[in-house]
C-alpha cells in the first residue's frame, strides 16, 4: 500500500427517501490531506447534521477534486422503469461518478461503499472503458475520502430537496415513513398526481399508498 497515494472515495445519498433525487459524489484527496479532512471535520454523512453538513461540504468542495452525479426524479423513475433494480442504477452512477473525477486527477485506488455485488460497479465501469484499482468495503465510510463522499452526496440531496419543494411550492419531507404518505396526499389533492413523478421515487411502497390509500 506504500505505492498508494491519491484515494477516491465513492458515496450516495438519498436511495431511502420517497421523495428527491438520488445523488452519488466521489472525492479524491491524497494520503497528505488526511488531517485536514479531519480537522474539517469530515467523517461519516450520516452522523453529521445537515447544517454542518453544507458547511463541511462548501470547504471541501472548493478544495479537492470531486464530482457530482444527480439523478432527479424524472431521469431516476425512466432509468429505473427500464432496468427495475437499484442496485444497477446504483453502480451505473457510482461508476459515472469515478470516471469524471478520474478524468480530472491521476487516482491510484477507488474505495466504494459496497452496497450489493461486487461486479455491479466493475461491469459498469468496464462499459465505460474506465480501468481503475477498485475496493468495495462494508461501512466504506471508515475511510476519510469515502466519508467526504457521503458529505458532498449528502449536502447535494438536501439541496435537491430545496430545490424540488421550491419549484412545486410545497416542503417535500425526507426519508419513507408515514408522514411521507400523509405529505404526498396531501400533494396529490392539490396539484394531481403527475406531480409525483417530477419530485418522487415511483417504485417506493410510499408511491402506491399515496395513489392507493384504501388498499392499506
Amino acid at each position: 500500500m506504500s505505492d498508494i497515494n491519491m484515494i477516491v472515495g465513492v458515496d450516495e445519498s438519498g436511495k431511502g427517501d420517497c421523495f428527491g433525487s438520488l445523488v452519488i459524489a466521489s472525492f479524491a484527496a491524497e494520503k497528505k490531506d488526511e488531517s485536514l479532512l479531519k480537522a474539517l471535520g469530515v467523517r461519516d454523512g450520516k452522523l453529521i447534521a445537515n447544517k454542518k453538513i453544507l458547511e463541511i461540504d462548501k470547504n471541501i468542495r472548493a478544495d479537492f477534486k470531486h464530482a457530482i452525479v444527480i439523478f432527479e426524479p424524472q431521469k431516476y423513475n425512466t432509468m429505473y422503469d427500464k432496468i427495475k433494480n437499484l442496485n444497477i442504477l446504483l453502480a451505473e452512477g457510482h461508476a459515472e461518478a469515478i470516471e469524471t473525477v478520474c478524468a480530472k486527477t491521476d487516482v491510484d485506488l477507488v474505495i466504494s461503499d459496497k452496497f450489493g455485488k461486487a461486479e455491479l460497479i466493475e461491469n459498469a465501469l468496464r462499459k465505460r472503458k474506465c480501468d481503475v484499482n477498485l475496493k468495495q468495503l462494508v461501512r466504506g465510510e471508515a475511510i476519510i475520502q469515502v466519508a467526504a463522499a457521503s458529505i458532498l452526496a449528502r449536502a447535494g440531496f438536501l439541496r435537491e430537496m430545496d430545490r424540488l419543494s421550491e419549484n412545486i411550492q410545497f416542503t417535500l419531507p425526507r426519508g419513507a415513513a408515514p408522514q411521507v404518505d400523509s405529505a404526498g396526499r396531501e400533494l396529490v389533492a392539490s396539484q394531481g398526481i403527475e406531480v409525483l413523478r417530477e419530485v418522487s421515487k415511483l417504485h417506493f411502497k410510499n408511491y402506491h399508498r399515496i395513489v392507493n390509500p384504501t388498499l392499506f
